[in-house]
């Protein structure tokens, strides 16, 4: 089990690793009573943080299960989507660029 959270290349690194908390928790708070999430909770408790164009932050907005978060400090700006962790994910998760 994980989650994937996607974040907007454009975003300043001292802004995404604040996007990417809050995505983990807005994450965990919005799908807390699905039964997948209680199995990812069990352990062991996997998370990717993928660094996204633009293009593949609204491909990957079409994908069922997330939360979208934006960003004050940026006008509100659309920074990250976090999703619902899962066991199985779709090819195009697979080929994004880890956040390093």
């Amino acid at each position: 089990m994980k989650m994937y959270i996607l974040i907007r290349e454009s975003v300043p690194p001292g802004l995404a690793i604040v996007a990417a908390a809050h995505g983990a928790l807005a994450a965990y708070l919005k799908f807390k009573d699905f039964p997948e999430v209680a199995r990812w909770l069990a352990g062991p408790f996997r998370k990717v943080a993928c660094k996204v164009s633009d293009e593949e932050f609204e491909r990957a907005k079409k994908f069922s299960d997330h939360v979208v978060l934006t960003e004050s400090a940026l006008d509100n700006q659309e920074v990250a989507v976090a999703f619902k962790p899962r066991a199985e994910w779709p090819e195009e998760f697979k080929s994004l660029r880890l956040y390093r």
